[in-house]
């Protein structure tokens, strides 16, 4: 009787179980040695027997089908198999006659329907265990995710640490990482320039591969650098350190959500094409050249229009810079308001110690808020959809409550950092004016107002509230012909929260 030597191991890694596959040769070799087994054919495999597949095992049943052996030495059955259907074919082939005698150091066997109904019971707890095994390690790996403990592989810009089985800042990669949430966030970078930018600056992943367009992306979706982790379609809280803040997370998901629905330029890049909306019909604008020149017109996919003429591009820029001088404010303006807006920062502390109260009373909420969610779902009276979604929201909630917390101890910020942002972005008006750039003035439109319309070929759109009253304002310091003394804006003269201008 011929028979094949088959050994394996559980993991295809090359540095682990190493000593697995030479223990089961050299015993099984002395095994066969004993009993004076002829060996045709030995066999050795490095990988997990839970799932039907592996090449050797089929190797080897397809030279027992074709009579080139008659049986199979082996260490244990579970060597053979851990699933159903390996085991069922191994049950099969005895049935058959083409397997006549399976030999085990440690298990005995006999062609018999005793011997029969003890192989499927070895199969079956090879089978338990594994199954049991899975349970446990996703047991394990659900409460580490309770804990705040990521489970799995650390993302680029962090390192799974040996000794805790936490997770650390790898603070080589952490300032890069940040450097692409910051760049992206601006608006003015691709995730193929930000792939070129990560080449250029030496940052690969943990295992040393470089960064693709695709692994940007991640990066950039990943909420597990803002202190969250997603696990199981679940969101939960982490004990790692964040590395950016949730409003920048929350700026790049809105540049990327932007470029998503935007259409590509044509070949002749158009300025403004995807910005506008026709305002009779509430179709896209479009655009074309000719003679030379660009035209802005509506598509009239949706039906009768009465807009029915054509303008130039040259037109539509004059009415937006047109725009932007009433909101401009020069940069030796601008450097004296935030001088002015940086005296009032002792102020803003002041105020910012009662908001930092009223902030953790909301936070509070929130918390017993998720407890309740908990409590809920424990008594079955939530799906674990609605679960998920629900403390999704939630997390996102408190995540927020804890920055703003974080700002008002530390920076003592209220209105004092927005109302900067809002000078600076009033001196970027007046550089854009001067520019001819063209393709930056959509940017800056969106990031001011919405609902940018064409009606009788006039530009019109939205500005948010402090734009609008700034332009009127502007328009009065005209009439007034008063240029030459500085008014600054009617915000900076208080420090509400929600200020109205001045009679």
């Amino acid at each position: 009787m011929k028979y094949i030597l088959y050994a394996r191991k559980s993991t295809e890694e090359d540095d682990r179980q190493v000593l697995s596959i030479e223990a089961q040769l050299v015993e099984l070799q002395e095994d066969a040695a004993k009993e004076k087994l002829e060996i045709v054919a030995s066999l050795c495999e490095a990988k997990t027997a839970k799932e039907p597949g592996r090449m050797k095992f089929a190797e080897m049943l397809s030279l027992i089908e074709r009579g080139k052996a008659d049986g199979i030495i082996s260490w244990h059955p579970d060597r053979l198999a851990r699933n159903s259907v390996d085991g069922g074919k191994i049950i099969h082939f005895v049935d058959r006659g083409l397997i006549k005698s399976l030999k085990f150091p440690t298990f005995w066997f006999e062609a018999t329907p005793q011997g029969l109904f003890m192989l499927n019971i070895a199969f079956g707890q090879s089978k338990y265990f594994v199954d049991n095994l899975r349970e446990n390690v996703k047991r394990g790996l659900r409460q580490k995710i309770r804990n705040g403990v990521w489970p799995g592989w650390a993302p680029v810009g962090y390192l799974n640490n040996a000794k805790t089985r936490g997770i650390d800042v790898d603070n080589e990669k952490a300032l890069k990482v940040r450097k692409l949430f910051e760049m992206y966030a601006t608006g003015a970078y691709t995730l193929h320039s930000l792939a070129n930018w990560c080449k250029e600056k030496g940052l690969r992943g943990n295992l040393g591969k470089e960064i693709a367009l695709s692994n940007v992306q991640s990066i950039l979706q990943n909420i597990f650098y803002i202190g969250l982790m997603k696990y199981g379609g679940e969101i939960h809280e982490g004990q790692h350190e964040p590395l950016i803040s949730k409003k920048l997370f929350d700026s790049c998901q809105e540049v990327m959500a932007k470029r998503g629905r935007a259409h590509e330029l044509h070949k002749n890049d158009f300025a403004f094409l995807g910005l506008l909306k026709c305002a009779s019909c509430g179709a896209s604008i479009t655009a074309e050249k000719q003679k030379g020149h660009n035209y802005y017109r509506c598509t009239k996919k949706k039906g009768l229009c009465q807009e029915k003429h054509y303008l130039r591009e040259e037109v539509l820029t004059e009415q937006i810079t047109s725009y932007l001088q009433k909101v401009s404010l020069s940069s030796q303006d601008t450097e004296k308001v935030l001088a002015a807006l940086d005296s009032e920062q002792d102020k803003a502390l002041q105020d910012a110690q009662g908001k930092v109260g009223l902030l953790k009373e909301q936070l509070a909420q929130v918390e017993a808020k998720l407890q309740k969610l908990l409590d809920i779902y424990l008594a079955d009276a939530l799906s674990t959809e609605e679960y998920a979604a629900k403390k999704q929201s939630l997390l996102s909630q408190k995540m927020s409550l804890s920055e703003k917390i974080t700002d008002f101890e530390t920076k003592g910020l209220s209105w004092l950092e927005p109302a900067c942002e809002f000078v600076k972005s009033l001196n970027q008006a007046a550089n854009l004016v001067q520019t001819d750039n063209l393709s930056e003035l959509p940017t800056f439109l969106k990031n001011i107002g919405s609902n940018h319309i064409l009606r009788n070929r006039k530009f019109v759109f939205t500005p948010k509230i402090e734009y609008e009253l700034v332009a009127e304002r502007g328009e009065a310091r005209r009439s007034e012909a008063n240029q030459n003394s500085l008014t600054f804006p009617f915000w900076c003269t208080g420090r509400e929260s929600n200020p109205r201008p001045s009679p």
